[in-house]
């Protein structure tokens, strides 16, 4: 029979990173494509002893709970928040599972078919595919290394009306880059001219290689501190970089309105994220040094990402360059402009390489010649060899076209 597919499911590509990532499970395959921390750093032994206290106390964390999520894991979250500067408060919180449901809820609750929302250029290319999924339209805000060009940002805001702008402003995926302070407080000031809520999507922005050095509050504080009433930033993060992805636990802050009525779109999804894992991460938080331990993959993280930009250096790919992050997972490369990132993921897979081009990441016209590459995940010393397949892959790229043009003349 023909099934009645609807819009939503219609509307709802596959992730072409999940995609690739199955042309990263091939034997021998070394991937870079993935934004996947290193399994090293996942706190096995604290973890465990949290689930084993977990159930020594008894069956309630097998029970339903509140959709809210489990109020000692939002108060130390608020907690948490509050020392680094952001208002908080676990009645202004709602637990998800992982911050890809938060982005989920917010645009379940706010986009109608035909609504606009407005994003970084490039950006995160997951939450493109949930935008679309309601049939809403997205729009890049052209950037520079300090975020959005508030130029830019205003003309669209005008233009377009958005429901929405979403941005992941610290250690952005896929550049990397980080906001400015003025780029931040601007965009602040436009969205509330224009009476538009921002969604702060914030998965890495603890893991700071030199924290001392970075002046990058959060849009919430700057909103808080410029103007009276709800907040008009709705801010989402995730313990899925910070302890493990695997625990699917991640959080909404925003004005009561918004929370209450995201918890009813909650309802209706699967009323509530795990409770067994949000008591585990209570108790986690309440006996492990989760500070240190940033701390620790922080520093891990920064030695991965020098050893791989010195082992490309030493390649001196011509045409090639590449970022240098402050933080985060990712590094962005721009490729000569007759090289597309996809020939290159192509060769690149003929070599067990698997590396993510970028003109996913766009909502609009894509510029071909970039790619992603995740540092964090693969073994340091696979780290040469991965260097080494990706030389191999880019030599095949220039042999082709050497081979194009000798049979064209």
């Amino acid at each position: 029979m023909s099934i009645p597919w609807s819009k939503m499911a219609l509307n709802t590509p596959s992730s072409v990173v999940r995609d690739m990532l199955q042309a990263a499970q091939a034997p021998g395959m070394i991937s870079l494509a993935g934004g996947l921390p290193a399994q090293s750093s996942f706190p096995v032994e604290a973890i465990r002893d949290a689930y084993q206290q977990v159930f020594m106390s008894g069956a309630a964390a097998l029970q339903y709970a509140e959709t809210e999520g489990y109020r000692p894991l939002r108060a130390k979250i608020a907690e948490r928040l509050e020392s680094k500067g952001i208002p908080a408060s676990p009645d202004h919180m709602l637990l998800t599972t992982g911050s890809q449901q938060s982005i989920d809820l917010v645009c379940r609750i706010l986009l109608d078919p035909g609504d606009r929302v407005l994003v970084e250029s490039p950006t995160y290319l997951a939450a493109l595919q949930v935008i679309h999924s309601y049939q809403a339209e997205s729009h890049g805000v052209a950037c520079d290394e300090e975020g959005m060009l508030p130029e830019s940002l205003e003309e669209q805001l005008k233009q377009h009306q958005p429901k929405l702008v979403y941005i992941n402003p610290t250690f952005s995926n896929p550049s990397g880059k980080v906001w400015s302070r003025s780029r931040r407080q601007q965009a602040v000031d436009l969205c509330r001219k224009y009476g538009v809520l921002i969604l702060e999507d914030d998965p890495y922005g603890e893991i700071r290689f030199n924290p001392e050095q970075l002046d990058a509050p959060s849009l919430v504080e700057l909103d808080a501190a410029s103007y009276d009433g709800p907040s008009n930033v709705i801010y989402t993060s995730t313990f899925s970089k910070t302890v493990a992805p695997g625990l699917r636990t991640g959080w909404i802050l925003a004005s009561a309105d918004i929370v209450k009525i995201a918890a009813r779109a909650k309802q209706g999804a699967d009323l509530h994220s795990s409770s067994i894992d949000q008591r585990a991460l209570h108790t986690l938080l309440e006996t492990f040094d989760l500070d240190g331990h940033i701390r620790s993959i922080s520093k891990d993280y920064a030695k991965r990402m020098n050893t791989m930009t010195s082992l490309m250096k030493e390649k001196a790919w011509e045409g090639i360059s590449w970022n240098s992050p402050q933080g985060g997972m990712f590094l962005w490369l721009e490729l000569p402009e007759a090289m597309a990132a996809s020939n290159l993921f192509t060769y690149g897979i003929q070599e067990k390489v698997c590396i993510v081009p970028g003109d996913s990441f766009y909502a609009g016209t894509p510029e071909l010649n970039r790619m992603r590459i995740n540092f964090t995940h693969t073994d340091p010393e696979q780290l040469p060899e991965a260097v080494e397949r990706m030389d191999r892959a880019i030599q095949r790229w220039h042999a082709a076209v050497q081979s194009d043009t000798a049979v064209t003349l």
